[in-house]
């Protein structure tokens, strides 16, 4: 990825809450007073996959994936250390503690609110969010920190590697701990749907491109076209859920904040979790912002469209996930001046000594 069109936080990204909030509003009165269109749009299913919703996660998903230079990996040895920070923290704590810290709050203090069914439903939408690390935002996180842009694309491009492989068998793991019983072949279909179609479409249409028309191109007039579209897709995505959830939303309209509770809670512990870390083994505040970052926020399109194949688009879980979008952006920012205030913890760079010894 060519990080000088990294330039920051663009304007739907900074303001996304609001746009969900008002997704929300949208949705919940089209559910409400035209519920023949959510009814309308659910006779458009295969194998219990919406297909309007999952054209619209295409929509979405398929620009993130070419925006991944998958060439970067060949990079991996030259900050490894980073790295295991990164995947030890993304695959081998963030489930976990994701799927602890939900139970806790959904099960325990928050019982009085939330009845046993609903809870389980809340706690499988954290769960898809838990296994599911960043693979598009955290480029704008890394910036925001001043993060090495390299590194940041071979964590990324990792990441989505790993997810492969590690996603199906940790929701597997983690559903079953909960007593929520999914079939295999629904998981593996919205893998395959949501995952490996677009990743390969991207990696191809990067190839091809870059082939043809080079890859300035490609990253400077090519890529752009699709940011609108990207932001369309979500948007169109959420006021569908929103309508076919609202019912949930008016009978449970608190449940929202008890979801967003615990989110938020994991959403900081994983941060400090890989910031200190890498403070502990000495790495540099340019790879430590970026290493926590991508573990803090979540890959929530493929949480939501997991999601909505496992559970269906009415489900608790689906609006759980869908709380996770609500969440993001305000946490993460808060984060983000959190690392930048904090960067005197870390060694200086060979560059930022220079200055230092030129002053």
């Amino acid at each position: 990825m060519d990080t000088k069109q990294n330039t920051g936080i663009g304007f739907f990204q900074k303001y996304l809450t609001i746009w969900v909030a008002s997704c929300m509003v949208v949705g919940v009165l089209i559910g409400r007073f035209l519920p023949g269109v959510p009814a309308f749009l659910n006779q458009f299913e295969y194998a219990k996959v919406s297909i309007p919703v999952a054209i619209l996660i295409w929509v979405m998903i398929y620009p993130m994936m070419m925006k991944v230079n998958f060439q970067s990996v060949k990079n991996v040895g030259k900050n490894p250390k980073g790295l295991y920070v990164t995947w030890v923290t993304n695959w081998l704590i963030k489930p976990f503690t994701m799927y602890a810290i939900a139970a806790f709050f959904l099960y325990v203090v928050f019982k009085n609110f939330i009845t046993p069914d609903l809870a389980k439903e809340y706690l499988a939408g954290a769960i898809l969010l838990g296994a599911a690390p960043c693979t598009a935002m955290v480029f704008v996180w890394s910036h925001l920190t001043k993060g090495d842009p390299a590194y940041t694309v071979v964590q990324v491009a990792t990441n989505d590697l790993i997810i492969l492989v590690a996603f199906i068998p940790i929701v597997k793991f983690l559903l079953g701990v909960s007593n929520i019983t999914v079939p295999w072949d629904t998981l593996i279909l919205s893998v395959v749907l949501f995952v490996v179609i677009p990743l390969t479409g991207g990696i191809l249409t990067r190839m091809f491109i870059s082939k043809n028309k080079g890859v300035e191109y490609f990253e400077k007039q090519f890529l752009p076209k699709f940011d609108n579209v990207t932001t369309v897709g979500l948007l169109l995505t959420l006021i569908l859920l929103f309508a076919f959830q609202g019912d949930v939303i008016i009978n449970n309209p608190l449940h929202i904040l008890l979801i967003a509770i615990p989110l938020t809670i994991q959403t900081f512990l994983i941060f400090f979790i890989a910031y200190f870390t890498c403070r502990w083994i000495k790495l540099p505040h340019n790879i430590a912002a970026p290493a926590g970052m991508i573990g803090a926020s979540n890959f929530f399109e493929l949480s939501v469209a997991v999601a909505i194949a496992l559970f269906g688009t009415t489900s608790p879980a689906a609006l759980a996930t869908t709380v996770g979008v609500l969440t993001e952006v305000p946490v993460m920012l808060i984060l983000v001046k959190i690392a930048n205030s904090t960067k005197g913890w870390f060694p200086l760079l060979k560059a930022e000594k220079n200055i230092l010894a030129d002053n």
